[in-house]
């Protein structure tokens, strides 16, 4: 289903909960592993998840279509990660360090990736970047999105996307050579 039907069947009081429904079933996975990327664990990831499509239903029609649908989701979803990243740093009282030492532990127990030790060392390496790095990181290399789309998702402009990238490709190389 297109957004903009999805968008007006939300819309449309007699079909607002099969639309959201759809919009659900078409986004769910996506936005799971965009936020399973960044915080690692399944049950933080699943329960955040949660809580943007609680917002998303929330909020929905105050969605002006400056956007797509999609982008709007996104940015959300990564909103929702940085701020979970930020109260778990403040809660714990931990040092970007320990959060990242703590989710670098969740790789080597995570059933979701292969025992391949490539692809373990990749995501350790990922992790150790500096959030928004991660973020825009995961976002161009694993989600293939564009600058662009970044950029509208992030509020953040096309040039110093490209530098996060380039300072994130760079690091993940130096750590995978160690």
């Amino acid at each position: 289903m297109e957004d903009k039907e999805l968008l007006s069947k939300i819309r449309n009081p007699e079909t607002r909960n099969y639309g959201f429904n759809m919009l659900v079933r078409t986004y769910q996975q996506r936005v799971y592993y965009h936020i399973r990327k960044m915080v690692i664990d399944h049950d933080d990831a699943d329960d955040l998840t949660q809580e943007v499509f609680i917002k998303i239903h929330r909020h929905i029609e105050t969605f002006r279509e400056d956007s797509q649908l999609f982008t709007w989701i996104y940015r959300i979803a990564t909103n929702e990660c940085l701020s979970f990243l930020q109260k778990k740093k403040r809660r714990f009282f931990l040092p970007i360090g320990d959060v990242t030492g703590e989710l670098v532990s969740k790789i080597d127990q995570a059933g979701h990736l292969s025992g391949d030790d490539i692809q373990k060392k990749l995501q350790k390496a990922i992790i150790k970047l500096p959030e928004k790095q991660r973020l825009v990181f995961n976002m161009k290399y694993y989600d293939d999105l564009s600058y662009e789309q970044i950029a509208e998702i992030t509020n953040t402009s096309v040039g110093a996307l490209k530098a996060s990238y380039h300072h994130a490709v760079k690091k993940i190389e130096e750590f995978l050579a160690e």
